[in-house]
């Protein structure tokens, strides 16, 4: 993992939070969704890359929950995003039983992510790798920090994170 090249964008919902927050009706999906593909623009803009197709996969998880998932991320690139304006993102539904790269990565990263944000205090060395490959302010100079609310986006935001 620590030789791989790439860039991590990820989005923790805290459903408990969300809750409390009078927020239960708002599909947590479809939230992470937004803030990740927000962030892969601001990322591809970065790259001088904003205004090309950029293709997007997602795992499948029920017929349901994917035309949902699709009709989401069709309101997002149409410019239901925080600038307004399309995203030239595609969607590309995939199985579970896939032999995707991409996909397996994304369940690598996962649970450290998450255990990350559910007990901060305990050792996740596995996290310690990841913190290098958010996606962070400032850069690649930056690698390692300035990447919350950023790279990774928790959501509602703990009450000591500032906004961006």
């Amino acid at each position: 993992m620590e030789e791989s090249r790439f860039i991590l964008i990820s989005c923790v919902i805290d459903k408990r939070r969300l809750r409390e927050r009078q927020q239960a009706d708002s599909n947590p999906y479809h939230l992470a969704l937004g803030f990740c593909l927000e962030t892969l623009h601001e990322l591809m803009t970065e790259k001088g890359q904003q205004d090309f197709p950029t293709h997007v996969v997602v795992e499948c998880r029920g017929s349901k929950e994917d035309r949902d998932l699709e009709l989401e991320f069709r309101r997002i690139c149409d410019g239901e995003n925080r600038w307004s304006r399309r995203l030239p993102f595609r969607i590309i539904m995939a199985d579970k039983k896939t032999n995707s790269s991409g996909l397996q990565l994304a369940d690598l990263v996962a649970r450290p992510i998450g255990l990350s944000t559910l007990r901060p205090g305990q050792e996740n060395r596995a996290f310690d790798v990841l913190k290098h490959k958010f996606f962070c302010r400032g850069g690649r100079k930056r690698t390692g920090s300035d990447y919350e609310g950023w790279g990774l986006k928790i959501y509602p935001s703990p009450e000591s994170e500032r906004p961006r």
